[in-house]
């Protein structure tokens, strides 16, 4: 029996006219998904592709974006303008989620903090560092990247973070740097980092309120642990 493509099917089946006349909603992940490939192969329709992609990620749109090109083009009918068009809308969304509110969050706890850099942080394949400054009343006023690096470190100038707080004016500031491996665990030099930028910060009457790791779904809280 000749299989169907996706223009062959119900009108109410096709994920373009499905999300016109039902919006977005109403479409599963692998519908949704099938609107960025556009078109199959001779072997699957766009939505087969896309069930297979979600199948291989165990259905998890976190895992999706942590995809490369190289990945993503290893799917027969996905080229690398289709790849593209993936990552782009995975970014877009991680983007989304991370965009502030119309008012600054105050940060009063390690979860607090968790939940602010997680979105940032969270999937992706490279550490990266970041400085949350933050006001005299707990406001963030800004969220820094100090410095990216490889799968298992990245290179951090304290020069560059008191730099940032002296020019922003801020009264406090909360390190948060993420580890790929999944681990939440601090290493050696996290710990000694950490205590290199919290005596810099003081001289500079400033102060480190926290050091956040994240990983996969956990954070380790240098405040909550008495390491700071």
């Amino acid at each position: 029996m000749a299989k169907l493509t996706i223009t062959q099917l119900s009108v109410d089946d096709r994920p373009r006219e499905k999300m016109m006349m039902h919006g977005a909603r109403a479409l599963s992940n692998a519908e949704l998904l099938a609107i960025l490939i556009g078109s199959g192969t001779v072997e699957e329709t766009a939505i087969e592709l896309s069930q297979r992609v979600l199948n291989d990620v165990g259905n998890s749109l976190n895992y999706l974006g942590k995809y490369d090109l190289k990945q993503l083009m290893a799917y027969k009918g996905i080229g690398e303008a289709k790849a593209i068009t993936i990552m782009a809308a995975m970014e877009l969304g991680r983007r989304r989620r991370e965009e502030d509110p119309a008012e600054r969050p105050t940060l009063g706890t390690s979860r607090d903090t968790y939940d602010y850099m997680a979105p940032r942080l969270a999937d992706l394949p490279h550490e990266e560092f970041w400085a949350i400054l933050l006001n005299r009343a707990g406001r963030v006023i800004d969220a820094v990247m100090v410095s990216k690096g490889g799968t298992a470190s990245t290179a951090v100038d304290i020069k560059i973070i008191m730099r940032a707080a002296i020019q922003n004016l801020a009264s406090a500031i909360i390190l948060c740097h993420n580890h790929p491996s999944g681990s939440s665990s601090p290493s050696r030099e996290d710990a000694m980092l950490t205590r290199r930028i919290a005596e810099a910060a003081q001289l500079m009457d400033l102060r480190v309120l926290d050091h956040i790791i994240v990983a996969d779904n956990r954070y380790y809280s240098f405040a909550d642990e008495g390491d700071l």
